[in-house]
Order: structure tokens, then sequence, then C-alpha cells
């Protein structure tokens, strides 16, 4: 039983191929499916059976059109209320695969109807856990609705024991999330690899012998999260259509210039530093680079129902598709290349500072405003002293909430500022973006404020 793992850090996802050298299953697939035929060609191998852990929250699975093109059998937890055909497979049942077996267990908690799966060849065993147990912490219980939250995390404590139960100690363990996800939840320890054994000692949803304190830790730890994913449970039990992956062609600088002077949705993906310098003036900053924040930020603040241009190199044009098919954001429309002057000739162009901390201490006038975009869980643990919090996702609905004359706008790393950045400038704002790591802040002699309690 050899087992290749497909990640997907732009969401912090993996995905799993396991064969035996013939035959392979495939357990949550992205949508993005020619990865996982490249995978199994490369290994010379047949895909036989898909399976999906869960309805996902996170992303539209690929697993129905993997399991469509390939006549491969498809294994969905026969209590979800999916609108498809599907195998239907529940607690307890065991599937055989050329030379190994899958068996599910039902272990809710990440949603009602989640299982993991027990895949061994006689000689090894391996979980497949979803969004179950994870590295050293385990999926988020408040995805479902917020009533249910505290039965979920009660059904995942008891879950990840049953899992654990089930499971040789030996067994290599595979989760779905925890690699950057915001479907997980609690200390997640950033491993690359665990076993069964390993979490015994590792994870608090199995070391903590008190439900009662691990129910109330989880709760109070969950933080915000991207508010695409209320699109992506629905989209995943109505049964997703194939990605389109294609470059459309690209808007004439007519149609582009029309777009920006509307207020639509135009989104470069060039270097924040070169956008800060330079842009299509209505524009907003979105960096592709390799794509590791891209997806989450753009999904999470961008209106759900609206038309998106992407503005940028052909090859990030290509990229940024792949990765917004994989969160149901289909089809956008383009202009290629990397100068506003060339792809927009006629449409106003501007530009706003961009600094360190050290520019913020030698340039801040009084009563001038330091807005700091990061979480309200970021800001609460430490912040610039002074500073006004209005979270990214938040900004365009408080924008009447944004203090009048100059902002010094910050983040965590100088990502989410430069969007900040951009959709406060297309409002009107006066704003010196702060591209910098917020880490290197009090060291550089910004007053700070703490309210953490260190160890």
């Amino acid at each position: 039983m050899d087992i290749v793992v497909i990640e997907t850090p732009q969401l912090g996802d993996r995905s799993y191929l396991i064969h035996d050298g013939a035959v392979a299953l495939v357990i949550d697939p992205q949508r993005d499916i020619d990865r996982v035929e490249s995978t199994a060609r490369e290994a010379g191998v047949t895909i036989t059976h898909v399976a999906e852990t869960h309805v996902h929250n996170d992303y539209v699975s690929g697993g129905l059109e993997l399991a469509r093109k390939h006549g491969a059998t498809y294994l969905v937890n026969a209590a979800d209320p999916v609108k498809f055909d599907r195998t239907p497979v529940s607690d307890g049942e065991t599937v055989s695969i050329g030379s190994f077996t899958v068996k599910a267990v039902a272990t809710p908690g990440h949603t009602h109807t989640h299982l993991s799966f027990i895949v061994e060849d006689g000689e090894k065993q391996a979980v497949f856990s979803g969004g179950s147990l994870l590295f050293g912490s385990v999926g988020r219980t408040d995805l479902v609705a917020e009533t249910d939250t505290v039965g979920l995390t009660r059904d995942q404590y008891a879950s990840v024991r049953r899992l654990v139960e089930e499971a040789d100690h030996s067994a290599g363990l595979y989760p779905t999330h925890g690699f950057g996800s915001f479907c997980s939840s609690g200390p997640a320890t950033g491993a690359d690899s665990s076993t069964i054994g390993e979490q015994l000692t590792a994870n608090h949803a199995l070391t903590d012998p008190d439900e009662e304190h691990f129910v109330r830790e989880l709760i109070n730890n969950l933080t915000a999260y991207p508010s695409y994913y209320a699109h992506m449970g629905p989209a995943n039990a109505k049964g997703p259509g194939p990605a389109d992956l294609s470059v459309p062609e690209s808007l004439d600088a007519a149609e582009l210039t029309r777009r920006l002077d509307d207020g639509e949705w135009v989104v470069d993906l060039r270097n924040r530093v070169a956008f800060s310098s330079s842009h299509l003036q209505g524009s907003i900053s979105f960096e592709y680079g390799d794509g590791s924040s891209f997806t989450t930020f753009l999904g999470w603040v961008m209106p759900w129902d609206q038309q998106l241009t992407l503005i940028g190199s052909r090859e990030d044009v290509e990229d940024a598709i792949r990765d917004l098919s994989r969160i149901g954001i289909d089809s956008p429309d383009a202009a290629v290349g990397t100068d506003p002057h060339t792809v927009a000739p006629d449409a106003a162009v501007a530009s706003y500072p961009q600094v360190g901390w050290d520019g913020l201490l030698a340039g801040r006038a009084d009563g001038e405003t330091v807005l700091d975009v990061r979480r309200t869980d970021e800001f609460a643990d430490t912040h610039v002293d002074g500073a006004v919090n209005i979270p990214l996702h938040e900004l365009l609905n408080r924008m009447d909430e944004v203090p009048a004359g100059k902002l010094w706008v910050h983040c965590g790393s100088g990502y989410r500022a430069s969007a900040a950045s951009s959709l406060l400038q297309r409002a009107g704002k006066d704003v010196v973006h702060i591209n910098a790591m917020f880490d290197a802040a009090a060291a550089a002699g910004v007053p700070m404020t703490r309210t953490a309690v260190e160890a």
C-alpha cells in the first residue's frame, strides 16, 4: 500500500491517493482533479474508488467529477443529504479495493456526518481522518450552525477517542485539514507527518481528561473564518461540476477602463510593492505570489455575487484561476499584462506611500490613525498603542467607521494591509501602507499594548 500526498497549500489542505500498484482510492480530492489524474498516471494505477470524509466547508470537492470521469465508485456517507448518485457508506462498513481494505468510522464533530477511513493491507495501517483528528488538534466545530457548536464539540471529543481505539498505534495519520486551513482549531503543531501513537501523547483532544475543559477551551479559541465557507457546503451537497481552468481572452483596454470607472472588482495580482508605486485607479491589490494567501483573503473579502477581473502576468492569471475554482469562483475575466499604462492606456493611474515601521515612527503626525486590519483575536493579543482595529474581512461593511485623516495601515505581514490600503484608497481615503512584519514592530521601537499572558 503506497500513499501519495497531494498538497493544496493555498487552502491548507491535503488530498490522498492510496494504491497497491494497480488500483487506487482517492480521498478528499480538490476540484482541480488533473493533479490527481497526473499522480495516478505517474504511479501507473487506475482510480477505481473515490471517498469523501465529509461535505467540505472550505473548498469545492472534485470527488464527483473524478468518479464520473473514471467510472469509479464514489463513497459518501449514507447520511449525507446529497443530490447526486453515490455509493452510500456507513459506520463500520468495510470496502475491499485491490489488496487493501477500507473501513468507515463515524467521527462526528467537524460535521454531524463526518467519517474517517482506516485503510490496511495486512501489513500496515493508515488513518484518513479528514477534519476529525489533526496533528496536535482537531477540526473546528462551529461551521454547521452556532446552535450546534457545543454538541459537535462534545462529539469531536468522543470521536477522536473512538478513532484511536479502532486504529493501531503505529498507524500513520493522514488528515485533510490542519496545514493552514481555517477548518482546523486549537494548537496545531505544524508537523508534516504523525502517527496515532504520537497523537495519544501530543494532541490536546486526547490528553485532556476533562471533557468540559476541552469543550470550553476549544470554543473559546475559535476565530473568524472566511465568509465563502457559507457557499461550499451547499455546492458540495448539490454536486459540483468540472472546473474550467482556461484563461479567457484578454479584455480590451476600453472595457477594462469602463469596469474601473464603474467600481467593479478589478484585482491586480502583482507584487504589493509594485502595486503601491503605480496601479490603475480603482483596482484592488491581492498579490498572487505563491498563492498562499491569495485565495483565502480574496474569497473572504470580495462580495460573492460580483464579476471578477484579474490583471497580471499570464502565469499568475492562470494560477489564480485554478486557485479560485477550488472555492467556487468560476470564469473570472482577465487583462493579461503587468504594466498599468499598457493594459488600459486611457485609465487613471494612482499610487500611495509604502513604509516600514521606521517610516511610521518618522512620518506619522499627531492625530493620524494607525489602522490594524488583522483579525480581532490577533489585535486582542498585541497591538500598536492607540491603533484602531477593523479586520480586512469586515472593512467593506465598516467603511463608515474608518477615522478621517491619514491612515497608516498594517497587518501581520503586509499582505492584508496592501489589500486594505487599496480598498481604502478606492473609497477616497488617504493611506500609507506599512509593508512590514508585525512581529518586528516592538524591536523597531513602536509602542505596543500587550494583553496576552506569557507562560
